[in-house]
């Protein structure tokens, strides 16, 4: 199983303290490979610049994340927003992992396993 990680997905672990690669580890009961769309990492970094505070500390760590765990990075040519790249990589062999209402429910709509954080505590697979 392919999983495409969201910008917002990556801003959990400084947020509500969770982490979500141990958590991805205890829901997914098969083999999995971590991605990211390149886009994340510009998303991430304008955050880092415009933002200040607890928003601006959590893209850092999320930055570094990506590093420190080797996430594969999905290289596409489109340009727009991250959620509707996503949007149209993902298919059958691929979970998202979001928080994105709306995202969500475009997905659920192609019928694509969603990741998300549930009582800011723990992660499930729908």
């Amino acid at each position: 199983m392919k999983i495409i990680l969201d910008t917002n997905f990556l801003l959990i672990p400084a947020q509500f303290k969770v982490d979500i690669f141990s958590e991805i580890e205890r829901i997914v009961h098969e083999p999995y490979e971590l991605f990211i769309v390149e886009q994340t990492i510009g998303e991430l970094k304008s955050i880092i610049e415009k933002q200040s505070g607890k928003k601006r500390q959590a893209a850092k760590l999320a930055l570094q994340l990506i590093k420190q765990k080797g996430l594969n990075t999905i290289k596409n040519f489109q340009k727009g927003i991250v959620d509707d790249i996503i949007l149209s990589i993902a298919n059958k062999e691929f979970a998202v992992a979001t928080q994105d209402k709306g995202l969500k429910k475009a997905l659920k709509k192609k019928n694509i396993k969603i990741i998300t954080l549930r009582a800011r505590k723990y992660l499930v697979i729908s």
